[in-house]
């Protein structure tokens, strides 16, 4: 536990919804990464335990309809865990999970979106997240501010221009919203046909405001194999600390 607890209400209400459903083919075509093993746990299982230090009402994964190993996972309060189909992309499988919570939550209790393959994410930036977001009122991702130089490249491999990148930040996850707000946005996004890359811009798409929490660079995504070493060290280091 962080050395200074966060102030949250006794009567919150903080769900987690954990899309798990894609192929990740970026990964392997055969294998998915959530369910690859660092230090005697799977992917998932590392990052279901990351969220569960929060005091969670309850988390819902979204997996695929051919998963068979999901439920079989030593999770981390596996009385809090919930389970539903997911969809063909993340945004469907988000969706289908803030329907499902819609049966068993209020609009008005928050919920986070967070990557199964996201499993470095500290206590301290996840309380810091839902701190800022129930304090304000207001929507709220991590992020870091984007450090490295970029470039724009209209025709590969002509340079066309270097980009500003001193109002920029890097997205991860956890993303929050209240559950009504977000099935909404989600909704009315998908409805427009508009392009859902993330939680935050299907908010952004029907005007609500969303706020950045900055968040640790070693909040990484695994997207290739290499990144598993990666996470294997960092959530290495974490422990060791």
């Amino acid at each position: 536990m962080s050395q200074n607890q966060p102030n949250f209400h006794q009567n919150l209400k903080l769900w987690a919804i954990i899309p798990a459903a894609g192929s990740g083919s970026r990964f392997s075509k055969t294998e998915l990464k959530q369910y690859q093993n660092i230090a005697g746990l799977t992917v998932l299982e590392h990052t279901v335990a990351r969220l569960n230090q929060l005091p969670l009402t309850g988390y819902v994964l979204a997996i695929g309809e051919q998963d068979n190993v999901a439920r079989t996972l030593a999770l981390a309060n596996q009385d809090k865990a919930h389970f539903c189909l997911g969809g063909a992309e993340r945004v469907h499988s988000v969706l289908n999970a803030l329907q499902y919570l819609s049966a068993i939550a209020n609009d008005d209790d928050w919920v986070f979106v967070h990557d199964a393959a996201r499993p470095c994410v500290s206590q301290l930036s996840l309380e810091d997240l839902v701190q800022s977001a129930v304090d304000s009122e207001q929507s709220a991702i991590l992020a870091i501010p984007v450090r490295d130089t970029l470039k724009r490249v209209e025709t590969a491999p002509q340079i066309s221009t270097t980009v500003d990148r001193s109002t920029l930040w890097q997205a991860q996850t956890p993303q929050i919203a209240k559950l009504g707000v977000l099935k909404n946005a989600i909704e009315q996004a998908l409805a427009a046909g508009a392009t859902i890359t993330d939680e935050a811009s299907a908010l952004e798409f029907v005007g609500e405001q969303v706020n950045v929490v900055q968040g640790r660079s070693d909040n990484i995504k695994i997207t290739y194999p290499d990144d598993l070493e990666l996470a294997r060290l960092i959530l290495a280091s974490q422990v060791n600390r």
